[in-house]
């Protein structure tokens, strides 16, 4: 998606609970391999103790306000997104968030998107931000976008109910703002997409459909599914489609910013928080045929982090301060249906 100028991204914030999943733990009570433990790369992911996931976007987001010195009454929309359950069955964490931070003004909207939701909220953030432009309203328009997840026993096992990606809980959020103000710390350019939705059957496999959530068994588990859709269809059209997938967003993304893939300003590619070997596999080599930028694994210390990961990568850049005046950064995400995303991030030029 072309931006008909760039958006402000004003501040990115990660917020992590103090407890720790450790993988020793996990390999000790037969939950995962040594092998696996070892291709996933992590020795522990942030745990949630009493912690719900919308109140930890809700940290995030105070944070992120204070850190943009915006008050909440200035915020016109706020986007959440979440891969797994937010605590309440029939009822809206985006409008949760919204409440509790105090944006009583703001427009509330809920992204379901699994893992990309994070990027696809960001997507629709800024096309919002930047279609009201247009309507030539002098005034700054300014969206908060949020993502929390927690991957709690009995219905999730963080590390044994995914092949490659070992999950942690965590919340992060970011605020956009339209037109760009000079004091914005980096911009967002653009922002691709692509999707394959005959993928989605990797996560269903040969489940009937439930009447309940967890009706089927009772523990979520993407490795059942993932092996019906493999017996079935063999595992080449999905590769094939995960290159394609990012191939494709990579050159839109780089098009719609006005770079090409060799961009001295190119200086980082943000990878997903999947596990070392996922990343090495299915990242790393489609990566460097098609960008001279220098791969960032943020997700060592995190784990997978739900639809966070893309904000979470964000966050991490400004915190390390990584990008000098005029560089610029992809940041990655993917998630189940299929669908691929990637931003184009740049720090001003002044």
């Amino acid at each position: 998606m072309e931006l008909a100028e760039p958006v402000g991204i004003s501040a990115a914030a990660l917020w992590l609970p103090r407890g720790r999943d450790r993988v020793e733990d996990a390999v000790a009570e037969g939950r995962l391999t040594r092998r696996h433990a070892e291709d996933l790369g992590h020795t522990a992911v942030p745990a949630a103790l009493d912690e719900s996931a919308p109140d930890m976007a809700v940290s995030a987001a105070s944070d992120v306000l204070d850190a943009a010195g915006i008050e909440p009454k200035e915020l016109d929309l706020t986007f959440h997104a979440s891969m797994y359950y937010q605590g309440h069955d029939l009822w809206s964490p985006a409008h949760y968030v919204a409440h509790r931070i105090g944006a009583e003004r703001a427009l509330p909207i809920g992204i379901q998107q699994v893992c990309n939701g994070g990027s696809s909220a960001v997507q629709l953030a800024s096309a919002y931000l930047t279609a009201a432009r247009t309507t030539g309203s002098p005034r700054s328009r300014r969206a908060l976008v949020t993502t929390a997840d927690r991957f709690v026993a009995p219905g999730f096992d963080r590390w044994a109910s995914d092949y490659g990606v070992a999950y942690g809980d965590g919340g992060t959020a970011l605020v956009l703002t339209a037109p760009a103000a000079d004091e914005d710390p980096l911009l967002l350019l653009s922002v691709a997409s692509t999707a394959a939705p005959e993928l989605e059957e990797m996560h269903r496999g040969a489940d009937p459909f439930a009447p309940v959530p967890r009706g089927v068994r009772d523990r979520v588990d993407m490795r059942v599914t993932k092996r019906a859709y493999l017996r079935e269809h063999g595992n080449e059209g999905f590769v094939a489609a995960n290159l394609r997938g990012i191939r494709t967003v990579v050159g839109e993304a780089l098009v719609d910013a006005g770079m090409h893939p060799y961009d001295l300003r190119l200086r980082y590619a943000v990878l997903p928080r999947f596990g070392r070997r996922t990343l090495r596999d299915s990242w790393r080599a489609v990566l460097a045929e098609h960008t001279s930028a220098e791969p960032l694994e943020y997700g060592l210390a995190t784990g997978h982090l739900g639809a966070g990961d893309a904000v979470a990568g964000i966050a991490d850049l400004m915190r390390e301060r990584a990008l000098a005046p005029g560089e610029a950064a992809l940041v990655f995400s993917a998630g189940a249906g299929f669908t691929w995303s990637c931003l184009v991030v740049q720090a001003p030029d002044r």
